[in-house]
């Protein structure tokens, strides 16, 4: 048998990768243009009915590497999960929520987990690349990948590279962020570390898995506490009548010292609204109180109110009240120039005025209609975005601050802008409309 070095070294290896989302599907490319065969695993069907069509069903994300690869024979996607023992390295891509009380939702791991480990042979590569909290990868995956008798480090090899995916992001991507890797062993590092070096531009090895894990946690736990600080400033220097924007603007010419971090209205995405939590989580284990991350997450849970305190003052202004008020919600990805939607706050703002009374419509080019989700069952489609669309509005609030809105023609039409991005800064006309949330 031909041992998974050699193979990793002449490219030879397999390379599997289980979910194809945002994370897994940059992943298939990079290892496809590495030169690697790879093997694309998922359970959503329409997934792989999409990628065999030439189809992208994420908009950053080019579908051409996908089609070439197919048609040059050096890809396969499927459904099937029999298949798992072709794969040489496996490579899982597969969510990590919370549940409703806050804690760690392992689900999709420990079934991937099990799945693997019915298929495990030896000379088997397994990466967990899901955000998780120290000890998943030695303390959860370990004794189930075991259970068959094949000893890791020796007859398989297990390791934990952390995705640190930026969707939209065009100066960053996974061929060029840099790749933490812990290994189980020292065997399982130099082959996890083997791997990666043909798909990214440089390996940061460290001494273990959870090592790893942690890593992943407190990049997303410093943006987090973060952007809370600058959200309780924004609420503060409301009140004082100074703007926060403008105060970061003159901080940011620091030349060191100080990263500029920007007030919104709620967390968003896949990571820094659930990830600390998995690390509050696990730390009661060991009688300790994350209390930053748990005021930062308090803080941030509450932008959306503020928000909605700050557009129910705007339209008293104006002699208004929320309840019958048309308000229309321009962008409902959790940032600016993509289609995601995970978790963005816009969806939280949008529930709060519904239930006050408000009628609620949305725009986004990026996301022409809403899904029910985890959380929300929104089932509306992007509205056109005219002049008699505008006028007809009580209130025009910019949740997501997309480039191809033209946010001076916004604020000419609309009768009430609640703007909670600074998206309208330059915007010279008509600022007596404009209501910073």
């Amino acid at each position: 048998m031909e041992m998974l070095i050699d193979k990793i070294h002449h490219r030879t290896a397999t390379v599997g990768i289980i979910g194809l989302g945002y994370v897994g599907l940059p992943l298939l490319i990079r290892f496809g243009e590495a030169g690697f065969p790879v093997l694309g695993f998922d359970v959503d069907s329409r997934k792989i009915d999409a990628l065999l069509h030439g189809k992208s069903y994420i908009k950053h994300i080019p579908i051409e590497p996908v089609s070439r690869f197919l048609e040059e024979k050096r890809l396969d996607v499927t459904l099937s999960f029999d298949r798992l023992s072709e794969a040489d390295c496996i490579l899982i891509c597969v969510p990590t929520p919370l549940t409703e009380k806050m804690e760690p939702d392992l689900q999709y791991v420990l079934t991937t987990t099990e799945t693997v480990a019915r298929h495990l042979r030896p000379q088997q590569l397994v990466v967990l690349e899901s955000t998780t909290y120290p000890g998943t990868t030695d303390e959860v995956m370990l004794p189930r990948l075991q259970q068959g008798g094949l000893k890791v480090g020796e007859d398989f090899y297990l390791a934990f590279s952390p995705e640190r995916e930026d969707p939209g992001n065009k100066s960053f991507h996974t061929g060029n962020i840099p790749k933490v890797v812990g290994g189980v062993t020292r065997q399982c590092l130099e082959r996890a570390a083997a791997l990666y070096e043909y798909a990214v531009t440089r390996i940061v090895p460290v001494s273990s898995t959870r090592v790893a894990e942690l890593t992943k946690l407190l990049e997303n736990i410093y943006r987090s506490v973060n952007i809370a600080l600058v959200n309780e400033l924004k609420v503060l220097t409301q009140r004082m009548g100074i703007d926060l924007w403008e105060v970061i603007e003159a901080a940011s010419t620091k030349p060191f010292g100080f990263t500029p971090f920007y007030p919104g209205p709620g967390l968003g995405g896949h990571c820094i609204p659930i990830d600390p939590f998995y690390l509050s989580w696990k730390a009661r284990e060991y009688d300790f109180t994350t209390r930053f991350i748990h005021l930062a997450g308090e803080i941030n849970v509450s932008m959306p109110y503020h928000v909605l305190e700050q557009t129910i003052e705007a339209l008293n202004q104006y002699r208004k009240c929320l309840n019958g008020a048309k308000i229309l919600v321009l962008g409902v990805a959790y940032k600016k120039d993509i289609d995601d939607d995970r978790e963005s706050p816009s969806y939280a703002i949008m529930e709060l005025l519904l239930e006050r009374g408000a009628v609620v419509f949305y725009n986004d080019p990026h996301i022409p209609r809403l899904k029910p989700g985890r959380k929300h069952q929104f089932r509306l489609e992007s509205v056109e975005l005219s002049e008699d669309v505008l006028r007809e509005m009580d209130a025009v609030m910019i949740l997501t601050d997309h480039s191809s809105y033209d946010y001076a023609w916004i604020v000419e039409h609309a009768p009430l802008v609640i703007d909670t991005r600074n998206a309208t800064k330059i915007v010279k006309e008509g600022r007596e409309k404009i209501i910073k949330a």
